[in-house]
C-alpha cells in the first residue's frame, strides 16, 4: 500500500481515516479539500485543479482523501488501494452537524486556511442523496479496477477500527 485513495460521502470520516492511516503507515496524507478550496471558500478553476491532481498523483506514495468526481478516474488509475467508506447517510449527516459545532468559527485541520466551517442546505442535500446519486457510479468504477488494485469497502465505524487494528499489526 503506497498510493491509497479514500472516498465516501461527506461526514463518512475520510480525513480522519487518512490521518490515522498516515500515522500508522508513515505515508504523506493529502486532503483534497485543502488543495481544492482557496481562502474564503473560493474554488480552484477546473483546468488548474486537473493539473494539481496530476501533480499530486505523481508523488511516490500518498494517502489521498476526497471525492471530486471530475478527477476520480485519474486518481483511481494510479491508486494501488481504494478504501470506500460506504456509511449510512444518517451517520454521515449527524457527523457533519457535529463537525459544524466542533469547528464553529474556525477552519478544520484538513481544510484550506480561511475556510471557516460551515453547513448549508446544498451540502446536506448532497449527503442525503449520495447513496442514490453517487454510490452506484462509485461501485461501478470500483468493480472495474485492475487485479493488482485492492478495493476495501467499509460499511460501519467498527469495520474501520478493525481495519486500522489489522493494519497496525503488519
Amino acid at each position: 500500500m503506497k498510493k491509497i485513495l479514500i472516498i465516501g460521502s461527506g461526514g463518512a470520516g475520510k480525513s480522519t481515516l487518512a490521518r490515522e492511516l498516515g500515522t500508522i503507515l508513515g505515508l504523506e496524507v493529502i486532503h483534497l479539500d485543502a488543495w481544492y478550496w482557496n481562502p474564503g471558500w473560493v474554488e480552484t478553476p477546473k483546468t488548474e485543479w486537473q493539473s494539481i491532481i496530476q501533480d499530486l498523483t505523481l508523488r511516490e506514495s500518498w494517502i489521498m482523501d476526497g471525492n471530486y468526481s471530475g478527477t476520480l478516474d485519474l486518481r483511481l488509475s494510479v491508486a494501488d488501494t481504494v478504501i470506500f467508506l460506504d456509511f449510512p447517510r444518517i451517520l454521515c449527516l449527524s457527523r457533519v452537524i457535529k463537525r459544524r459545532f466542533m469547528y464553529a468559527g474556525q477552519s478544520r485541520p484538513d481544510m484550506a486556511s480561511d475556510c471557516l466551517e460551515r453547513l448549508n442546505w446544498e451540502f446536506l442535500k448532497y449527503i442525503w442523496s449520495y447513496p442514490i446519486t453517487r454510490r452506484p457510479g462509485i461501485l461501478e468504477k470500483l468493480s472495474q479496477v485492475t487485479p493488482n488494485q485492492q478495493v476495501i469497502i467499509l460499511r460501519k465505524p467498527t469495520e474501520v477500527r478493525e481495519f486500522l487494528l489489522k493494519i497496525s499489526h503488519y
